[in-house]
Parts: structure tokens; C-alpha cells; sequence
């Protein structure tokens, strides 16, 4: 039996998972930027 096409999608699906939480933690990471400067309470670089 040939598994590979498994074990693909498999990989596949977990590189979606993986780069949907990586993309949405991004949004809500500038998302909380942008209130704390709004609020005058962000960290000067």
C-alpha cells in the first residue's frame, strides 16, 4: 500500500492550520499595537 498521498495531505493540512494561526496571531498582534497607541499607552522604540 502506497501512504504517501496520506501522509501529503496530512502535511498539507497541518502547513494550513500552522499559517492561518501564524496570520491571524499576526492581525490581532497589530490589532492590539494600534489600540495601545491610540490610547497613548504604547512603548516608545
Amino acid at each position: 500500500m502506497n501512504h504517501s498521498a496520506f501522509i501529503l495531505a496530512a502535511y498539507l493540512v497541518a502547513l494550513a492550520i500552522l499559517g492561518g494561526l501564524a496570520i491571524a496571531s499576526l492581525v490581532a498582534r497589530n490589532k492590539a499595537r494600534r489600540e495601545l497607541e491610540a490610547r497613548g499607552l504604547d512603548r516608545k522604540r
